[in-house]
């Protein structure tokens, strides 16, 4: 996974995510940061925080607003909340957070390393300084609100920053990753999230190194009076900006609903067919439980891929919001009965795989197979066809949002 791993759009919402959401999203988020890190590493796990589009779709399958801002916090405080208790057990330390607890950071990695072993200090330094660059050296009209920082047991560590600006409505999240990184100040990132806002002032490109040699020049030479006399002698007069990296990125649309255009359907339609072949071979004992039906094998396919899949696959972040809706009833109210059998299959999958039982977990990592071998021959209904239906069994699915519960559509009995 490379270093610059892209860039997308966030539109900037304001509000808080409901406490029966909020718990579920902590106790899925944890399990697949625990299959994750079972299957792959804790160093692979790292990589994929550190990748905007798969942050995004794993902030989607856990039932967040699919394209809004509030991922990154709801995200971050949901990984804060459940890793935490194991964060002995995983060698994972999450710090910081949104607001008050940004700037409990230095405090919180102190803490971290004298339990573990770490240097503090040079934590709270490269903490600062990730900081500094993404609201300093990087001047693109978003302020910084909230900085997570993940630490390892060995050092390694990511942080995700996000920043907004209230005159577009927009917010723009960026990515650090410890592994390969040089410098500081000469291209750190990982990834840069947010839309392009035309001319931007980016000392850390690595073709400002000139740029930045010459200010020290500077202060070396004429010093800050003189500087001052020059910027007053060229007052009103512009360079030309320096051409940005052309890095993949992520638009995030403004709008509300899931529309087709914003879900690679050939993919849906292998999640769908995988779950239809799979389930009654590796689920039956699952099918058997009283409520439990191919709606959860359908969303199990959906976490599947976040656990297994490859960088690619994540362009559409949409898609994993039809796994299990979003608090703001878009693609469809969370359907909470559904959730809660999806978080206890992971977590019986990854408790047994502790112990030296892989099958559930390998059940799960073959849905993730049977979808990309499906995917180029399969059919099914459209994105439409399927958040209709979604939307009149919702009552049966235990749908929930941050209007309250749903109605029942009709006296109908689904299993979920």
């Amino acid at each position: 996974m490379a270093q610059r791993a892209g860039s997308a759009d966030m539109p900037l919402h304001g509000g808080r995510v409901p406490a029966w959401l909020g718990q579920r999203m902590t106790r899925l988020g944890a399990v697949i940061v625990e299959a994750i890190i079972l299957e792959y590493g804790r160093d692979e796990l790292l990589r994929r925080l550190a990748h905007p589009f798969w942050f995004q779709s794993f902030g989607c399958v856990m039932g967040m607003d699919w394209h809004s801002s509030g991922i990154t916090t709801s995200v971050i405080g949901a990984l804060k909340r459940g890793l935490t208790p194991l964060s002995k057990e995983l060698g994972l330390h999450v710090c910081g957070g949104r607001g008050r607890h940004s700037r409990a950071t230095p405090a919180e990695l102190i803490a971290v390393a004298e339990r573990v072993g770490l240097d503090g200090e040079a934590l709270v330094k490269a903490s600062r300084l990730v900081a500094k660059v993404d609201s300093a050296a990087v001047q693109d009209g978003f302020d910084l609100y909230l900085h997570a920082f993940i630490v390892a047991d060995d050092g390694r560590w990511v942080v995700v920053q996000q920043g907004m600006s209230d005159a577009r409505g927009q917010a723009r999240r960026y990515h650090w990753l410890s592994e390969g990184m040089a410098s500081f100040v000469d291209a750190p990132h990982a990834a840069i999230e947010g839309q392009g806002q035309g001319r931007i002032v980016n000392l850390t490109d690595r073709r400002a190194a000139g740029s930045r040699d010459a200010q020290l020049g500077l202060l070396d030479g004429i010093g800050p009076d003189g500087i001052l006399r020059e910027l007053q002698r060229i007052d009103g007069q512009t360079g030309p900006a320096a051409r940005q990296s052309l890095l993949p990125h992520l638009v995030m649309p403004t709008h509300h609903d899931v529309r087709p255009e914003n879900v690679v359907e050939r993919r849906l339609h292998g999640a769908l067919a995988a779950a239809a072949d799979r389930g009654p071979a590796d689920f039956a004992d699952l099918l058997l439980v009283p409520g439990v039906g191919a709606r959860t094998v359908r969303a199990l396919a959906m976490v599947a891929e976040v656990v297994h899949g490859v960088p690619c696959r994540f362009t559409d972040p949409a898609r994993f919001s039809l796994a299990h809706g979003g608090k703001d009833r878009h693609p469809f109210p969370v359907p909470t009965r559904v959730y809660d059998h999806t978080i206890q299959v992971m977590k019986s999958a990854v408790r047994k795989a502790r112990l030296g039982n892989t099958e559930e977990l390998a059940a799960i990592a073959r849905l993730d197979e049977q979808a990309r071998r499906l995917e180029r021959q399969a059919t099914g209904p459209s994105v439409a066809a399927l958040i209709d239906d979604e939307r009149a069994r919702s009552r049966d699915y235990g749908g929930r949002s941050g209007f309250g519960w749903e109605p029942a559509a009709d006296d109908a009995e689904t299993g979920a």
